[in-house]
């Protein structure tokens, strides 16, 4: 087992995956996950909306603005539709970039994600504190010349100083050329979004879990998207961001994409 893989400590990860309904989680993590859910219950539902989410945004990208490059930051263990395997369902020849820099995350990635034969999927080993690693790993495999949706799915909340977050975002931005987007969510503890119970949830786990979590208010979270064209309906509820339907409820995640002008 690779040591630097905690099996004594939950990890986000594994927790998520839990919540998703993945067997890639060890007892502490069903545990932790188990405690979280009792501060803060829809917080299994917050995961699959997130999930689904993903979903509806690579696929409205792909097939309605031709998106043929992702990176996807933060990328978690791999589930059902996975960013690949949505966006190559629609655009075979598109290639995908996995970041991630926990052990078993890219462990799992390597044996499970395998892609088209026309299009490329890769796995870079980076912390999303380090952008620019991120881009120069990237770059061999998308072509920084074309537009690229750069995936930000709950990951900006481990960036717990919130200019840091920004400074990774404007990194990011100012590497993909005119056309590209960008693709976030965010937990928050926004009374509008039922984001209250969170509170002591986070707390939970910031004291029992790594890597330690922050929520974001909508201003903090707007801030981004700055010089970004958002698309409609704008910073919502993940759940809430063009569903299939009408149906379903609101959870404390923002979720939001922006076009590079």
């Amino acid at each position: 087992m690779n040591d630097r893989i905690r099996t004594d400590v939950a990890h986000n990860a594994r927790v998520w995956n839990y919540w998703l309904g993945g067997k890639d989680n060890y007892p502490v993590d069903r545990a932790v996950g188990d405690q979280v859910t009792a501060f803060y219950p829809s917080i299994g539902e917050v995961a699959r909306a997130d999930r689904a989410f993903l979903g509806r945004a690579v696929t409205h990208l792909a097939a309605d603005a031709g998106v043929r490059q992702f990176l996807d930051i933060g990328t978690g263990l791999p589930t059902a539709d996975n960013t690949h395997e949505v966006a190559q369902r629609v655009a075979p020849d598109a290639r995908i970039v996995y970041v991630d820099n926990d052990p078993i995350v890219l462990t799992h990635a390597r044996a499970l994600l395998t892609g088209t034969p026309e299009g490329r999927t890769e796995y870079v080993d980076a912390d999303a504190h380090d952008p620019e690693r991120i881009v120069a790993a990237a770059a061999a495999t998308l072509d920084f010349s074309r537009p690229v949706a750069v995936m930000m799915l709950g990951i900006l909340n481990f960036v717990l100083d919130t200019e840091e977050a920004r400074s990774i975002v404007r990194t990011l931005m100012a590497a993909v050329p005119s056309g590209s987007y960008l693709v976030l969510t965010h937990p928050t503890l926004e009374p509008e979004l039922g984001g209250e119970g969170n509170k002591a949830a986070m707390a939970f786990w910031n004291e029992n879990a790594t890597p330690p979590i922050t929520a974001r208010d909508r201003a903090e979270f707007v801030s981004f998207l700055d010089g970004l064209d958002v698309l409609e309906p704008g910073v919502v509820s993940c759940a809430r961001w063009r569903p299939a339907s009408a149906a379903g409820h609101t959870v404390a995640q923002f979720g939001a994409v922006g076009r590079k002008p």
